[in-house]
């Protein structure tokens, strides 16, 4: 069975609230996060199954009306992303590191699951709209060159739009790095 993420954003807190609501009523999907973000605005992540979410997505788009600002659904999304979502990280060791800023916070989660796709990296850290102005981060790890080969994919894919404002590798990160990125 494949699995699906669906990002809403909407551009009030109340509305944005009953969305999500809405949304988990809808069919069989699970609530990943849910929560205000700068500036004013409202993200929710659900995941589940193709056909609820997209339901769920269909439900957001109605409910929401005239204050939705954007949806979008990653198809068959690979399995690491989601507890990435959640904050849980699950690399086993960070050797080189990848970090890549997005110019939104659901942009983020879309890098996330295009360079777990491209190469052999682990999601160190994923962050969306909290305490970012709206931004997202990605952090990952693995060899040097798989680090450059999800970077490069992420900037193939999402770099051209302008949704990818920065990024940077850093092939052996000191000690005091690491264990910050592992807090």
């Amino acid at each position: 069975m494949r699995k699906a993420v669906g990002f809403v954003e909407i551009k009030s807190i109340p509305v944005g609230i009953q969305t999500a609501d809405e949304m988990v009523k809808a069919g069989n999907v699970e609530l990943l996060l849910a929560s205000p973000m700068c500036p004013g605005k409202y993200i929710i992540i659900i995941g589940g199954q193709v056909g609820p979410v997209k339901a769920a997505m269909s439900k957001a788009e109605l409910v929401s009306g005239i204050y939705l600002i954007d949806t979008h659904v990653i198809d068959n999304v690979r399995e690491e992303v989601l507890p990435a979502i959640a904050g849980i990280g699950t690399p086993n060791e960070i050797q080189a590191v990848g970090a890549i800023e997005t110019i939104s916070a659901l942009t983020a989660v879309i890098a996330a699951d295009v360079a777990v796709k491209a190469s052999n990296v682990s999601i160190v850290d994923l962050r969306v709209a909290r305490g970012l102005g709206g931004k997202g981060y990605l952090v990952i790890t693995g060899e040097v060159s798989s680090v450059k080969s999800a970077v490069n994919a992420c900037l193939a894919k999402l770099g051209i739009s302008g949704e990818v404002t920065s990024t940077s590798i850093i092939p052996r990160p000191h000690k005091s790095i690491v264990e910050n990125l592992l807090k």
